[in-house]
């Protein structure tokens, strides 16, 4: 008996094919290579030179497009040259720490007397708050510098001018209703949106006052490496859109990596697993294994063992905090599955009567899944909330009581692309207290008399921006490929658009009607597979993994799979497999591999050509050795002497739709 498949909605781009043939022209890019380009709005020959090779875009200087960054740097320059104490006031996530230490490195290149204040996830939470401002006066400081957080700290910002502090702002937030009345304020959301730098990190908006003040002071040598190293680790991990100066900077900053400067990354590379002979890192190296390494700390440990990590240039100092990184992971790990586990229960088992949270654990009814239970740890809620929405589909608020205060509530959300988690947070801004956040992910925190108001409040906003249709898990496909295009020289040709990330997502292909041919469960509940696409009455099989999929073992033995690529290295061979994303019933009725192919020759206009059908490709060969490939329904055909080098045609136009219909009547003659 065969387990249901996952309940997906795919959305499969649309073919674009006069912008593909121009790309093939002016670029040489393969067909799909093409496609995938115009699936990103690259429309043009000059965008995808940029896109190719983001080195060749002219950059306007920042100080244009940031109006506050002039008078920023005139404040550091004057408190540098006065002696005056500096506070770093930072953030506990990724971001945040590697922004914190990107600053401190830099300052004290240029001779600040700086130190930094992070607060406590715990007692705390997110951003400046009034304590710390009351501590850091008391201790002298004279000039506060936030980063990856401030925006919204109207009253601790409000506080420190009224205590005579300078305050600098550099945030990458959503502006708050009633902005801070810092001394000065960088922030991408205020500069023009067709920006460059309008896709920056905290990280981001830190590397540039640092780069932007040590120029000024003319004291930028042996700085600029570093810091680049920070600014791509950080961006990564705090999953940056990868677009504008950031996928110009990580692309330069991913080839420097592996010959880092810095002891801290060369030490935490080494525990996490990181190959360092590589060329360059990829954003998966540091999306799955440095970066959860650095926010597993600012989650449940002291965020002080990331900044000494970063900061130092004693490397056994550095392999005793990397050690420490390395530990506290394996232990957030563990609470993630421990809450995961326990909500997937929750949500799909009977709820319990004393549950204030039951009524909302019906995510399609309301199209927001509202989850708070006690006793779950702050810092791992979040990825949580995104498994959750992996699983469900559904926009997903989590939370859990304050350890010392039951009548607050904490919580995190994810939201989903119909759905803006803080335009939803602002909605609520009546009934909440503290809360920030973007478009796909935010925080808050909640008096927990007003769970039941935020609840309605919250199904409000989403019958408001979402349909029922939207509440499932979603699977975006740039283009469908034979099992036959997925050579090395194809894998090459997607992994030169690198980095992947947040606007910029790793190309996802589909494949229909392909034939599991093995299939078995592995690790915790992934499923290994090897899949087969009959071709000419040919097999083609490549290996697959499908993580997290063992709930659908068996699988049906024809399905339609959507995938990203993956290159296997193992005892000095390299093999092109699949990392499935999506599974659905086969769109196609199953054929026998063994299928003869219809064959016929026939003449057009003089000229002989032979074609033949196999499943639902039909290939036409004319005199000169080219190929038109095309497949039932599609309006667009590859034609060319190989697909490597084929290029995408309209199919109906003339003459291509003349000669198609010449040859299916060869292949069906009267009787």
């Amino acid at each position: 008996m065969t387990h249901p498949l996952p309940d997906q909605r795919w959305y499969i781009a649309e073919t674009q094919p006069q912008t593909v043939a121009q790309l093939i022209a002016e670029t040489g890019v393969l067909p799909l290579i093409a496609q995938v380009m115009a699936n990103r709005g690259i429309d043009t020959p000059e965008k995808a030179q940029a896109y190719i090779d983001p080195e060749s875009e002219a950059l306007p200087p920042p100080l244009d497009e940031f109006p506050d960054l002039a008078k920023s740097v005139e404040l550091l320059q004057s408190a540098i040259a006065e002696g005056e104490k500096i506070a770093i006031c930072g953030d506990y996530d990724a971001d945040g720490m590697t922004s914190t230490a990107l600053l401190i490195r830099a300052l004290r290149h240029l001779g600040a007397d700086v130190d930094y204040a992070i607060p406590s996830r715990m007692k705390d939470g997110y951003g400046i708050n009034e304590r710390m401002v009351y501590e850091l006066a008391e201790a002298g400081v004279g000039l506060i510098l936030t980063v990856d957080n401030g925006i919204t700290a109207y009253d601790p910002v409000a506080l420190a001018i009224e205590l005579g502090l300078t305050v600098i702002i550099t945030d990458h937030h959503d502006l708050a209703l009633k902005i801070p009345p810092a001394d000065a304020i960088l922030n991408p959301k205020l500069i023009r949106e067709d920006s460059p730098y309008r896709s920056v990190a905290g990280v981001g908006v830190a590397y540039i006052l640092a780069i932007t003040l040590a120029q000024k002071l003319n004291s930028n040598k042996g700085l600029t490496y570093p810091l680049l190293e920070l600014f791509t680790l950080g961006t990564i991990a705090d999953l940056a859109p990868l677009t504008g100066v950031n996928r110009r900077w990580l692309k330069r900053g991913l080839r420097r990596l592996p010959n880092s400067e810095l002891v801290g990354i060369q030490e935490l590379m080494k525990v996490a697993g990181v190959d360092d002979q590589q060329k360059a890192l990829r954003p998966d190296d540091i999306g799955f294994k440095l970066g959860p390494r650095i926010n597993a700390i600012g989650r449940i440990g002291d965020p002080q063992a990331v900044i000494e990590l970063l900061t130092t240039d004693d490397s056994g100092f550095a392999l005793q905090q990397a050690m420490v990184c390395e530990q506290t992971n394996k232990k957030r790990q563990n609470l993630c599955e421990e809450i995961c586990t326990e909500a997937i229960l929750l949500i799909e088992n009977e709820p319990k009567e004393d549950d204030v949270c039951a009524s909302f654990y019906d995510y399609q009814k309301h199209r927001v899944l509202v989850i708070v239970q006690p006793d779950w740890h702050h810092g791992v809620i979040g990825i949580v909330a995104s498994r959750l929405v992996e699983r469900y589909g559904a926009p997903v608020f989590i939370g859990t009581y304050e350890e010392k205060d039951t009548s607050i509530i904490r919580g995190s959300a994810r939201g989903i692309p119909e759905f803006n988690v803080h335009q939803a947070l602002v909605f609520c801004d009546d009934i909440i207290g503290k809360y920030g956040g973007h478009k796909a992910a935010g925080g808050f925190n909640l008096a927990a008399v007003n769970l039941n108001k935020f609840q309605q409040r919250l199904t409000e906003f989403a019958h408001q921006h979402l349909e029922p249709e939207h509440i499932k898990p979603l699977v975006k496909i740039d283009a469908q490929a034979q099992f036959n295009q997925l050579n090395h020289h194809f894998f090459k040709s997607i992994d030169g658009l690198h980095p992947w990330g947040i606007g910029n997502a790793e190309p996802v292909f589909w494949t229909p009607n392909v034939q599991v041919v093995e299939q078995k469960i592995v690790g915790k509940n992934h499923l290994k597979l090897t899949v087969a696409q009959h071709l000419e009455g040919e097999y083609h099989k490549m290996k697959a993994i499908a993580w997290r999929s063992g709930e659908s073992f068996p699988l049906p033995p024809f399905l339609d799979i959507a995938y990203k690529l993956r290159e296997n290295h193992w005892n000095d061979t390299v093999n092109i497999e699949l990392e499935i994303v999506g599974m659905r019933p086969s769109s196609e009725p199953p054929s026998s591999p063994a299928a003869t192919p219809q064959k016929a020759a026939f003449e057009y206009q003089g000229r002989p050509y032979h074609c033949h059908l196999v499943e639902n490709e039909l290939r036409i060969k004319n005199p000169q050795g080219k190929v038109l490939a095309v497949t039932k329904g599609q309006r667009t055909g590859l034609l060319g002497t190989s697909r490597d080098n084929a290029q995408t045609v309209d199919v109906t136009q003339s003459p291509y739709y003349e000669i198609i219909k010449t040859a299916i009547a060869s292949l069906n003659p009267p009787k």
